[in-house]
């Protein structure tokens, strides 16, 4: 007996019993997916459908109404999910810039002096916060864009932006020869305008004399790329929306469906990115905000240089994560007909060539990855952000 005690002495190490037992729970965990798949691919073998990433050459047979890079009904599948991945990422693009102007500007009007915005801007977040954002998409395509008048009743500004229940046709930018060293000129600009201000920031600290840099910023981002245009003799011009006939010809749109699902989605997520906005502000201590008034800053410099600092290194956790539901909640465009990944590749080309394995798992893989992008650069401006221990 002491001797088969002396065999299993060593199940009384709790470390071992620790690792004995994750041991099992994994070994449990890869018998049970290798069944799962096992079986997965015995039913598929079964029911005679095809497997293998074939499909993504073969021939769409089907147009779609907005697309960035060029298609038609005679491109393949796999042009078929570079346009619904790059309208994915256009509208998550355009929803979080949005989402977060609007949630800052929210979040600080919930915390006014003034009583009338305090109260518009907390009425704001419990009306848009409580609506399930389906349904909010629902509402602006089918009720609010259909009060839009007809294309010959349009909405006219400057002769170059028309809206109209068609959406808003504005002019679009045709690029030539040279429109590259452009784009040269404004990247070179915005480099050496950061240079400069980190320039003047380090004299700053050492000699406490302030700069104003705005000179050198219009000069580098504004003056340099427009002396560069004209001395290439204009490589973009502008092609405006004309009406005729009964819509709109040449320029560029943007369809009802885009504008209410990015709508939408930037109103509902901007809820969420004010409340932690209002949560970060308040968690600066009161003796920070009384120190600024007392160096002589008006609320505005306080809240600028002092305030909104400190709160952004507290709002930023719960930011990523609304940045995160935001590009996911993208995929409810299908309900209402516009061209992304989901309702274009997951629905339309799942339905005519039935291989719903690899196309959910490419589909998934594109939400994981646009996921982890946003999570990595979120948390590099967040450690960026945060206070440096001596």
């Amino acid at each position: 007996m002491s001797k088969f005690k002396s065999i299993f002495s060593f199940l009384y190490n709790n470390e071992v019993r620790a690792f004995l037992f994750q041991l099992v729970i994994l070994l449990v965990v890869v018998y049970f997916s290798y069944a799962a798949i096992d079986n997965l691919f015995i039913n598929i073998e079964s029911r005679g459908i095809q497997t293998g990433f074939g499909f993504l050459e073969a021939e769409a047979g089907f147009d779609i109404a907005e697309h960035l890079i060029d298609y038609s009904s005679a491109s393949n599948n796999l042009q078929v999910f570079y346009v619904g991945l790059i309208n994915t990422l256009v509208v998550s693009a355009i929803g979080i810039v949005f989402a977060s102007i609007i949630g800052l500007i929210i979040g600080i009007a919930r915390l006014s002096n003034n009583w009338l915005i305090a109260k518009l801007a907390s009425g704001y977040i419990e009306l848009f916060r409580n609506i399930p954002i389906l349904l909010q998409i629902l509402f602006w395509y089918n009720i609010v864009l259909a009060t839009f008048p007809h294309p010959k009743r349009s909405f006219e500004f400057f002769d170059a932006i028309f809206i109209n229940i068609r959406g808003i046709y504005m002019p679009k930018p045709i690029v030539e020869d040279g429109f590259i060293w452009l784009v040269v000129a404004l990247v070179v600009g915005i480099v050496l305008k950061i240079l400069v201000k980190r320039h003047f920031n380090k004299k700053h600290e050492k000699t406490g004399i302030e700069t104003n840099t705005l000179v050198y910023s219009f000069g580098l981002i504004v003056a340099l790329p427009t002396a560069v245009y004209f001395m290439l003799g204009a490589p973009i011009y502008l092609d405006y929306p004309a009406l005729k006939g009964f819509n709109f010809k040449g320029g560029m749109s943007l369809s009802p469906e885009f504008l209410s699902l990015t709508f939408a989605l930037s109103v509902y997520t901007a809820t969420y990115i004010a409340e932690a906005i209002r949560a970060g502000i308040e968690s600066v201590s009161k003796g920070q905000k009384e120190a600024a008034m007392a160096m002589g800053l008006t609320k505005k410099q306080s809240l600028k240089l002092v305030v909104l600092p400190q709160a952004l290194r507290v709002a930023i956790p719960p930011i990523i994560n609304q940045y995160l539901n935001l590009a996911k909640n993208s995929s409810l465009a299908a309900a209402i007909g516009y061209s992304e990944l989901v309702s274009v590749f997951a629905g339309t080309v799942l339905n005519q060539v039935g291989q719903a394995v690899e196309i959910i798992l490419m589909t998934m893989a594109v939400y994981l990855a646009i996921s982890l992008v946003i999570s990595l650069i979120l948390n590099i401006v967040n450690h960026k952000m945060s206070i440096k221990g001596r």
